[in-house]
């Protein structure tokens, strides 16, 4: 409430306002594993498709890009009728019991936008501008924030400080400064004025758009997030930046060669056109 009532001064009095830690108890999580760069376990090999020789009708093959590709015209194959399901009725009793519980059982779903821009600087710490649209539409709330929102794009989806699951699609860019008044030259008379955040742990302050409480209470849990699993968070990071290189170098080192491909095809007779009708 108190984080309600300051936000409702702000917009009255159109001054800013930062955020940081509310007295409601933090609850915010996030929802699954956060990527550390591991690689996934090998995915077991595909049954190859082998076309007996006596079944190849025809078989013409060119160059291109460094590779062989082989186009081979085969016996048609019978293929297992298409199975379509039963339309559902959502009048049945027993589906609107199950819809029912579901919405019970599940919290309210929220899916929150995000473009986030990182300015790293080499004198202070970084500061990311965000524009956030919750919903994906509407009018976006901009806001200046103390946390390294980069370390925030390793997670799809986390519990707010409502109990409302957000589910979080972010695009970010970062850029580099050397110092806190070049990025404001950068920036620019008619930029968003570069705001002074206190310290420690991060905190955010509102540009414009006109928030709801709700919308005020999914940013905060995003900081809450980065403020309590911070050290997570950035090892984390740290583990998917380090995999990006070393595959990079990997692939420079070991550049992929073309392989050669083999596309097999078959005609299918178009049924008879039924009588009276285009031919």
């Amino acid at each position: 409430m108190k984080l309600v009532l300051l936000t409702l001064l702000a917009l009255v009095n159109g001054h800013a306002v930062v955020f940081s830690q509310t007295e409601k108890p933090i609850t915010a999580r996030i929802l699954g594993e956060i990527p550390d760069g591991t690689p996934p376990p090998p995915e077991p090999p595909l049954p190859k498709f082998i076309v007996p020789a006596e079944n190849v009708l025809a078989s013409k093959s060119i160059q291109q890009g460094g590779r062989q590709i082989t186009f081979q015209k085969i016996a048609p194959i019978a293929l297992p009728p298409s199975v379509i399901a039963p339309p559902i009725d959502i009048t049945d009793p027993a589906i609107q019991a199950r819809v029912a519980d579901f919405r019970e059982d599940t919290p309210a779903d929220e899916f929150l936008l995000v473009g986030a821009t990182i300015f790293k600087l080499k004198d202070a710490a970084p500061v990311t501008l965000v524009n956030t649209w919750p919903q994906g539409q509407g009018e976006p709330t901009v806001f200046w924030s103390s946390a390294d929102f980069g370390l925030l794009s390793g997670f799809s989806s986390y519990v707010g400080s409502d109990e409302i699951t957000r589910s979080l699609f972010m695009m970010w860019s970062a850029s580099e400064h050397e110092t806190r008044y070049d990025l404001e030259n950068e920036l620019g008379p008619k930029g968003p004025k570069l705001p002074d955040l206190p310290p420690g742990r991060a905190t955010f302050q509102i540009v414009s758009g006109n928030p709801s409480p709700q919308t005020l209470t999914g940013i905060q849990s995003l900081h809450d997030l980065y403020n309590n699993e911070y050290e997570r968070l950035l090892t984390a990071y740290q583990g998917r930046e380090r995999a990006r290189l070393e595959k990079e170098a990997e692939l420079k080192a070991n550049p992929p060669q073309p392989k050669d491909i083999v596309i097999n095809y078959w005609r299918i007779e178009a049924p008879a056109p039924q009588s009276g009708g285009a031919k």
